[in-house]
């Protein structure tokens, strides 16, 4: 069979053009993360020749034997590592994952959904108005306190006024320990059932340095891209908990995936989760845990130290999000001029947002990737550094105030910012560093 480079050597360009970007910035969108060669392998393997609709001994094809031994050892190996009774690893990602608890436990244009609004860290898939969970299901959104921090008082008689059906906790850009305890106190008094969206904090679960919600949640979901550094994948989890209140839950979860909302699993992804498991089994593995949230601890110290705006006032985990409002930078400025310097982040919004999602006043940015590489405590000293350089220049671009010129600014913005001399300096002194420490040697 001919290689990738024979058969298409124009993919296969823009591949290594890929590999060569990832190894010279700093990856640190907190979302992202590097595979390993063993967890990549998993991926490209005969397993993408296969159908396998349904679940193992119970298939709608033939052939699946080492396919369903392929599957058992993943549901095992994610049993044991969290602790769980029953899980479900063929959800293609973790928007149809939330979508097929909705799917498994709502009745469409009844049920209700209560999530932490989009605008104070939740994710779209927690019953966000734009995303079909919002569509489909009724949703209200709870938000942060003043503080950065969530506001349990609120949150509680908010809960008995709305009486939802399933309350969603586990967020997309929230930089604190979640208190699993009390979401249950709340869910409990209220009657309905408790999710928890761990996609961004399942590998700091696992390692010990952020408490699990098993004990005290009906279902977990996750990603198993983020901090457990599998695959683009998903899983469905169910807890003793979840099996109390109603023992059909596993039942209904596996129908909503399969012939709900998909139809064969990704049989070489399921692999490559598995491989992920075993590898977040290992006592590297829990070192590697309590790394990422020691290096972002001193980089939210140093950021502090520039006059950063740190929603909540630092970190307990992964990720930082800073309010830019009193640099007088705009987010969206922030994050393409990072860019440019070699420091990859996203913008993001901030609680109390005043300005819309596309130039939000907002950045996002955290250290599972870089940990991943090898970083350690003295390399977020630079890059706090870096960072602070990079906004302070950028406070030359300023984001117009008329919406109707910022199309055209934003134009010319991106042509211009990768010809700043500041910038282009700083992005030699990142790519210095990023190289020392090899992303394909992992």
């Amino acid at each position: 069979m001919k290689s990738l480079k024979t058969t298409d050597p124009e993919i296969y360009k823009l591949i290594k053009q890929e590999e060569k970007r990832q190894e010279e910035v700093l990856e640190m969108i907190p979302s992202e993360n590097y595979a390993s060669k063993a967890v990549l392998e998993a991926l490209g393997t005969v397993l993408n020749n296969k159908y396998s609709e349904g679940y193992p001994k119970k298939r709608y094809y033939q052939g699946n034997k080492i396919v369903d031994d392929v599957e058992s050892l993943a549901q095992e190996r994610a049993k044991k590592l969290f602790g769980v009774p029953y899980v479900n690893v063929q959800p293609h990602s973790g928007s149809p994952a939330n979508l097929a608890v909705y799917v498994a436990l709502l009745e469409p244009q009844k049920g209700k959904i209560m999530g932490l609004s989009l605008a104070f860290g939740g994710h779209l898939t927690h019953g966000q108005p734009v995303s079909a969970t919002g569509k489909f299901f009724k949703s209200v959104q709870y938000t942060l306190g003043k503080d950065g921090y969530l506001d349990f008082d609120a949150i509680e008689k908010q809960a008995i006024k709305e009486k939802p059906d399933i309350i969603v906790c586990g967020f997309t850009a929230y930089p604190r320990i979640i208190d699993f305890k009390k979401f249950a106190q709340i869910a409990d008094k209220v009657g309905c059932y408790l999710m928890a969206d761990i996609s961004h904090i399942a590998g700091l679960i696992v390692a010990g340095v952020h408490p699990s919600p098993v004990p005290y949640v009906h279902i977990v979901t996750t990603t198993t891209h983020k901090t457990l550094r599998g695959p683009r994948g998903a899983m469905i989890m169910v807890t003793e908990k979840g099996l109390k209140k109603n023992p059909d839950l596993p039942k209904l979860i596996d129908s909503a995936i399969i012939p709900g909302i998909q139809g064969g699993p990704h049989d070489n992804q399921t692999a490559a989760i598995a491989v992920a498991l075993k590898e977040a089994s290992t006592p590297q593995f829990k070192k590697y845990g309590l790394q990422i949230v020691k290096n972002n601890q001193m980089l939210a110290g140093e950021l502090l130290k520039y006059g950063f705006n740190l929603v909540s006032g630092g970190s307990d985990n992964h990720l930082i999000l800073i309010d830019l409002r009193n640099k007088g930078v705009n987010g969206s400025v922030a994050a393409l001029s990072l860019e440019a310097a070699g420091i990859v982040l996203n913008k993001n919004g901030v609680p109390y947002e005043t300005m819309p999602p596309f130039y939000p006043s907002g950045i996002r940015l955290g250290t599972p990737a870089i940990t991943t590489r090898g970083m350690k405590e003295k390399e977020m000293v630079k890059i706090a550094k870096w960072v602070n350089d990079v906004v302070d220049e950028s406070r030359k671009y300023q984001l117009p105030e008329k919406k109707e010129d910022r199309a055209e600014f934003w134009k010319k913005l991106k042509l211009e910012i990768f010809k700043n001399k500041k910038l282009s300096e700083i992005s030699k002194a990142v790519k210095k560093l990023a190289i020392k420490y090899p992303v394909f040697s992992l």
